[in-house]
């Protein structure tokens, strides 16, 4: 096919690269399937963040989960930067079921950022019953993130 005269042609190491780049992240976006939820309800729970002295603090401070269940966690932001909310093994691959809204998957940290006063909604399958911390860091207050407790209990239908 005759190459358009105002289309610039991109070379094709470029275009291999983008290709390689799109490719890895298609191919972890599938993972491993979920076995089914251990209950079909998917109860609602909201996470709210305000800046108390400075730093950002989470609210409730104690989260009480059903356990490998589907968990709609509505996240809040009141606070005047972003901040990222992270659970230990929460935001792995193939837990976040959906994700919408002022909110971005921070793969390093494995955690979530929400927008300075954003809002959004990311779906999760919860982990396996037990205890965990999670943490609220603000991005110009790193150095004293709010630590809370995530309660994972066995779901009641």
């Amino acid at each position: 096919m005759p190459r358009h005269p105002n289309r610039p042609r991109i070379p094709a190491a470029l275009l291999a690269a983008a290709v390689g780049l799109a490719l890895p992240a298609a191919a972890l976006a599938e993972g491993k399937p979920l076995p089914p939820p251990a209950s079909d309800v998917m109860p609602p729970v909201e996470l709210t963040v305000e800046m108390r002295d400075g730093h950002p603090v989470c609210q409730p401070a104690e989260l009480r989960l059903p356990a490998d269940t589907n968990v709609a966690l509505n996240v809040v932001s009141r606070a005047d930067q972003p901040v990222t909310i992270t659970m230990p093994g929460q935001f792995e691959n193939g837990r976040v079921l959906h994700a919408d809204g002022d909110l971005v998957h921070v793969a390093s940290e494995k955690g979530y950022t929400v927008k300075r006063e954003g809002r959004g909604q990311l779906r999760l399958r919860t982990v396996a019953a037990g205890e965990k911390t999670f943490a609220c860091t603000g991005a110009n207050s790193r150095s004293n993130p709010f630590e809370g407790k995530v309660i994972l209990t066995p779901p009641s239908g």
